[in-house]
């Protein structure tokens, strides 16, 4: 194998299990490789995209010999003060005894380049400096690759996409490409979603256009087709002949914190559960696609929203928690919900009658995302234990990764007598010493392998706002009731109910511990 693959040079940072990483991902293509991040001096650049990208060049798969990062916005600085703004980012929660010099490294690679986003000045200039470095890596016309991430509000995407397609992209189509990475919230509601969509559709052709949502690089999240469809075990059992009700959760034990004006804009709704939540669902309720081909795997997601029901107000409970007005951003009479639990049913002969819930919330009493699978009684309970609680697999997506199985077992003693217990694997015990990489580093990865499994599609897209268009409407007039709660607790009371309504039965006496690292 060549060198262009993914970089052979011997750096002491890198790790032998890295090495291995490296080597899975050998059909990376060669050529000189721009990456520009529109955006670059805002907090997602600083904080996600340039430390995804770091983590990337300390594995290897960005080879220094190829690569170049521009980072492209208004703000008038030098290439030295966009480095110096991004270093500690890089630093941050690493093990700094051997980072240093790989930081210095990298940042040599990050230049900047200050434009508008709506005048062709500025992105003249971009394509100069991308030229230059094309030129100096002896790019040949039409090898060259170029990777334009969008760390921008949706809002100015049509501007800036329509300036990259007149003066800052690929010049040719013969062998390089260019690839655009634009980040949710994609529009408010399906109207809003489609006409960005067609925007950016006259613009780039599907293949070209990478909607990133981070869930769907999550190292747990990536594991559902696996663990579906290479178990034996679970093949009989994942239907409605077995399962109870599927809850999928996201937790936040802290408010908005100094993102009131945003997510008042948007509410919980759009912020969580319509992308991240139902991109999850899409994944535990698909069916077996016919290969592992991106494409076919899109499709079977595609298959599934459409054959979710439409949202009943009874299946709906909103919340707000008390002290949301007080941010000095959010407007004093607001009704955005921070918090929402949401039912749907999926019409079709694996789950009808399955209820699927999704549960999403800030200032809470914990902090987490996970699905929890939870079975049907066992008939003929001879034991007497059914009160004790359900069988549950639960899929515990952040923090602390976990699988475990909830399962009755003989208390240990004299006395036969049942007791909650689990089958556990804690990512943390069990890979001690594995990293587990970054969503953003992942996706970022496949966008420049050209995978788009991991990534929403257009028609996607499209049926996702389908589903949830006609509820945000009727929250936004003000016509579904949002209930008080108070910071610290489970949330309104009221969903506790719902939830007993749709099936689910509480465990009670009964937490999930995740084990102690040992040395």
């Amino acid at each position: 194998m060549g060198s262009s693959g993914w970089c052979i040079e011997k750096r002491v940072s890198i790790k032998n299990d890295s090495i291995a990483d490296r080597r899975s991902f050998e059909g990376l293509e060669s050529g000189c490789l721009s990456i520009i991040v529109l955006g670059a001096s805002g907090d997602l650049a600083k904080k996600k995209t340039f430390p995804a990208l770091f983590n990337l060049y300390r594995q290897g798969f960005l080879c220094p010999s190829e690569v170049h990062i521009f980072g492209y916005a208004r703000t008038k600085i030098s290439d030295d003060e966009l480095r110096e703004r991004i270093r500690g980012y890089l630093l941050h929660g690493k093990d700094k005894s051997d980072i240093p010099e790989d930081v210095s490294e990298f940042l040599q690679l990050v230049k900047y380049v200050s434009g508008s986003y709506d005048s062709k000045e500025g992105f003249l200039l971009l394509d100069q400096k991308i030229a230059e470095h094309e030129f100096f890596k002896k790019s040949h016309e039409g090898t060259s690759r170029r990777l334009f991430y969008l760390a921008l509000p949706p809002s100015v995407y049509p501007s800036v996409c329509k300036m990259i397609k007149q003066y800052s992209m690929n010049k040719s189509d013969l062998g390089g490409w260019t690839r655009i990475v634009v980040e949710k919230p994609f529009g408010k509601d399906l109207e809003s979603a489609e006409h960005l969509s067609t925007q950016l559709g006259e613009l780039f052709d599907e293949p070209q256009i990478y909607r990133i949502d981070h869930y769907l690089g999550k190292e747990l999240v990536q594991n559902l087709l696996v663990l579906r469809f290479a178990n034996r075990f679970f093949l009989p059992l994942w239907n409605r002949d077995n399962i109870a009700n599927i809850q999928i959760v996201f937790r936040e034990d802290f408010g908005t914190e100094g993102r009131g004006g945003y997510f008042d804009e948007y509410g919980i709704i759009r912020d969580i559960i319509q992308n991240h939540l139902l991109q999850v669902l899409c994944l535990v309720a698909v069916e077996k696609p016919v290969s592992l081909k991106p494409e076919h795997i899109r499709d079977e997601k595609v298959k599934v929203l459409r054959s979710v029901l439409p949202i009943r107000d009874e299946d709906v409970v909103l919340g707000q928690y008390e002290g949301y007005t007080d941010d000095p951003t959010v407007p004093d009479n607001s009704k955005t919900p921070t918090f929402a639990t949401v039912i749907l049913h999926i019409h079709n002969e694996r789950w009808e009658g399955v209820p699927f819930i999704l549960k999403a919330g800030k200032a809470l009493n914990s902090r987490k995302a996970e699905i929890r699978v939870q079975f049907k009684d066992v008939p003929g309970d001879i034991y007497k234990c059914q009160k004790q609680g359900r069988n549950e697999f639960v899929i515990r997506l952040q923090p602390r990764e976990a699988m475990y199985m909830k399962l009755t077992v003989k208390q240990p003693g004299l006395e036969m007598q049942t007791v909650q217990s689990e089958l556990d694997l804690s990512y943390g015990q069990r890979y001690q010493g594995t990293t587990i990489p970054e969503a953003y580093e992942r996706l970022i990865l496949d966008t420049i392998r050209g995978d788009q499994q991991h990534f929403v599609r257009r028609d996607e897209l499209k049926v996702a706002w389908e589903i949830f268009t006609p509820l945000l409407h009727r929250i936004d007039k003000g016509e579904m009731p949002v209930i008080p709660y108070k910071p610290g607790s489970r949330g309104p009371e009221a969903a506790d109910e719902l939830l007993a309504k749709a099936g689910y039965v509480q465990t009670h006496g009964y937490i999930w511990i995740p084990p102690t690292l040992t040395a």
